[in-house]
């Protein structure tokens, strides 16, 4: 099994196109919750994965609820700006699913609240202006802290 990449109602083609990069080339497993804020056929989407597309494993899923049935004993990890503990807290498995919400409204504040202990967060300035990063560049940031804990399975 690999890491698995949760992007949740993701709006904006390039992020997504940039993330499924990342999971082609550290083999992550991609999972879309629709709806999708584009066509899985965009240009702008295949442009920023390159010609990685082979190599990505892609899962897609009706709502979020349907993902965790499919999958309803797997570790989850919600990365929100509202967590308490660090994306370097926690403790992550070869197999776990690291949840991402959409690039402008994050995750719903229901499932963040029913998953507080397993929400994450990326550390940043302490300052009301800086909001958040790029949804793709945290994504790297906390997948690779994964892999690194986990010892880059398959990586060289």
């Amino acid at each position: 099994m690999s890491l698995n990449i949760v992007l949740v109602e993701p709006e904006i083609p390039q992020n997504t196109g940039n993330i499924a990069r990342t999971c082609a080339a550290t083999g992550c497993k991609l999972h879309l919750v629709k709806p999708l804020g584009f066509k899985i056929d965009d240009s702008k989407l295949k442009r920023a994965g390159l010609d990685y597309w082979h190599l990505l494993d892609i899962e897609y899923h009706e709502s979020f609820e349907a993902l965790q049935t499919s999958y309803p004993d797997a570790d989850y990890f919600y990365s929100t700006t509202k967590a308490k503990q660090k994306h370097t807290d926690v403790n992550y498995t070869k197999d776990c699913f690291i949840v991402f919400g959409k690039e402008t409204a994050g995750l719903p504040k229901p499932l963040l609240e029913k998953n507080m202990e397993h929400c994450i967060r990326i550390p940043m300035l302490n300052d009301t202006n800086a909001r958040s990063l790029n949804l793709s560049n945290s994504v790297a940031i906390v997948v690779f802290e994964a892999l690194r804990q986990i010892d880059f399975p398959n990586m060289i």
